[in-house]
């Protein structure tokens, strides 16, 4: 499958609900909040971003990272999905290539951070296929990998 038509939007009032009606796998639903969570989230708390990930011009998936380095030194990723009916076409691998770029471009990025559930393999899978590394770091019940940049 080509990937090459996967693109970052902001989140904007024309593409925020089309968030809010992506739905992950059910067997996923225990390993990631609700977009409707996350957008909410992010206008209470600032220096959250918000974007829609768009395959083929449709809507299809949404990350939220924070602009603001945090533990581990780094900028996490707090939320990254595709909904379930694109999921297994590459189309997050792509995203996660162009989240990265889009974070690297923040003034002293260094290290980006993603935490997961350790029973979510997709995700663990997803993060080692783009550099990612697990070094042991634990927060509550999520496991954090690294990229340095």
């Amino acid at each position: 499958m080509k990937t090459h038509n996967v693109v970052l939007e902001e989140l904007h009032e024309h593409n925020w609900y089309e968030c809010c009606q992506l739905e992950v796998a059910e067997n996923q639903t225990n390993h990631i909040e609700p977009n409707a969570v996350s957008i909410a989230q992010s206008k209470f708390e600032p220096s959250l971003r918000t974007f829609a990930i768009k395959y083929e011009e449709k809507t299809v998936g949404f990350f939220m990272f924070n602009t603001v380095e945090e533990e581990l030194g780094g900028h996490w990723i707090y939320r990254i999905m595709v909904d379930k009916q694109y999921q297994g076409r590459g189309i997050g691998k792509r995203a996660m290539q162009l989240i990265i770029e889009e974070i690297a471009t923040l003034p002293q990025a260094k290290r980006i951070v993603v935490g997961y559930h350790p029973g979510n393999t997709g995700a663990h899978q997803l993060y080692a296929s783009v550099g990612f590394v697990d070094h042991g770091n634990r927060f509550g019940k999520e496991m954090a990998v690294v990229l340095d940049l």
